[in-house]
């Protein structure tokens, strides 16, 4: 049996199925996600018959039906379209990204780095305590 749904092309037979996927439609970054998600159900295995063209093959791992076939392609279709989107959220964000790790790992001047807060420490006297709670370990009684 063969189906087509504008530029998702699906074929089936014993316990396989094989889907023609479009590359201008979806990028070979997603089809690698969304595939990597079927490995614990399937065999995947991946083909470029032309061009800007991606077969993936599909063959289950136990007895499936026709019907169980068609759901597993409108999941991995389903799956496509999400990793579409992650990958068009994460470069959209990706220079939000790259400040905040920047932000992170270098900071900002006004802020009190950790050497400095530890020299703050040392350079601290113990107040008197009446209680004698916070005793020095160079003093040692």
């Amino acid at each position: 049996m063969t189906a087509e749904n504008a530029r998702f092309t699906f074929s089936i037979d014993d316990r396989s199925l094989a889907l023609l996927l479009d590359e201008a439609l979806y990028p070979l970054d997603a089809i690698y996600g969304a595939a990597y998600l079927f490995v614990d159900r399937c065999y995947i295995f991946l083909d470029r018959p032309a061009d800007k063209q991606v077969q993936v093959r599909f063959r289950t791992k136990s007895d499936s039906t026709e019907q169980d076939l068609e759901a597993l392609a409108g999941e991995f279709a389903n799956e496509l379209l999400n990793q579409v989107l992650r990958l068009r959220i994460s470069e959209s964000t990706k220079s939000i990204r790259e400040y905040t790790l920047a932000r992170a790992f270098f900071g900002d001047s006004s802020q009190a780095s950790i050497d400095a807060l530890l020299a703050e420490l040392d350079a601290e006297e113990l107040a008197d305590d009446p209680l004698e709670i916070n005793v020095p370990w160079e003093s040692g009684t």
